[in-house]
């Protein structure tokens, strides 16, 4: 049998020309497209992963955040806890004080007004044994008793002590103006003369004087220069039998106090 090599060489060149177009037309598409595939599955897989770890990340975030939020939710209930308790105890505490105060007011004011009324009777006492010894005095010596409260006070100008006569006369001759002699009655002017003999014996000078009344010494005399002063009133007796009767009256209050 005859080889026919025309075919068989056309047939070799069909076959490789066909081999080409396979692989120009339809293999290298394919493997392109395999390709391309295969690169988008793996961009999507490594989206899909990038996007899995960014949830874990969130999901980490989320959990720290929960803690955190737990962590300082504990805090401040802690602290709103104590907080209560210390503004509990401060409204306690400055009702306590309040309360204390109040009695402490309310002491004070009664503690006043015992002081006020002690001291308006004290003061009608006063004027009442004022006009009991006016009257006994002028009963008695049938002098008035402004004259002899100047007697008494132009004796113990007699009777002062050198360091205070010293003292008083010195205050009395640099005062620039006219001593002061206060009185609680309008001094007669045979008082008057009488003291300012006194004075200007006393001190061996002229002594310049000016008179003023003041009834609130409850009878008494009193002179005053250059800070010094002289003076003699009732109410001095009366403030030493009023520390007395005082004294007395606290006495039996005392006893049962240490009694108990």
């Amino acid at each position: 049998m005859l080889i026919d090599w025309f075919t068989v060489i056309a047939q070799m060149l069909n076959f490789l020309i066909l081999v080409w177009l396979l692989k120009r037309f339809l293999y290298q598409p394919i493997l392109t497209a395999i390709d391309t595939r295969e690169k988008g599955i793996a961009s999507k897989l490594a989206d899909a992963e990038a996007k899995v770890s960014d949830a874990q990340k969130q999901q980490a975030d989320f959990e720290a955040k929960n803690k955190t939020f737990d962590e300082q939710r504990d805090a401040m209930m802690a602290k709103a806890g104590t907080d209560a308790k210390a503004e509990h105890d401060r409204l306690i505490e400055a009702a306590h004080k309040q309360a204390d105060d109040n009695r402490a007011s309310e002491a004070t004011a009664l503690k006043d007004d015992q002081a006020h009324q002690a001291v308006a009777i004290r003061r009608m006492a006063q004027d009442q044994v004022f006009a009991i010894t006016r009257k006994t005095l002028s009963d008695l010596a049938t002098v008035s008793l402004e004259e002899r409260v100047g007697e008494v006070f132009t004796r113990r100008l007699q009777l002062m002590s050198a360091k205070d006569k010293n003292e008083m006369g010195e205050a009395l001759k640099a005062s620039p103006e006219a001593s002061l002699i206060r009185s609680a009655f309008n001094l007669p002017d045979e008082q008057k003369a009488a003291i300012q003999n006194a004075l200007n014996e006393t001190f061996s000078a002229v002594i310049r004087v000016r008179y003023e009344m003041n009834a609130d010494m409850v009878s008494g005399i009193e002179l005053t220069a250059q800070g010094q002063k002289l003076s003699w009133s009732i109410s001095s007796y009366l403030d030493s039998f009023d520390r007395s009767l005082a004294e007395a009256l606290t006495q039996p209050a005392k006893s049962d106090t240490e009694a108990k």
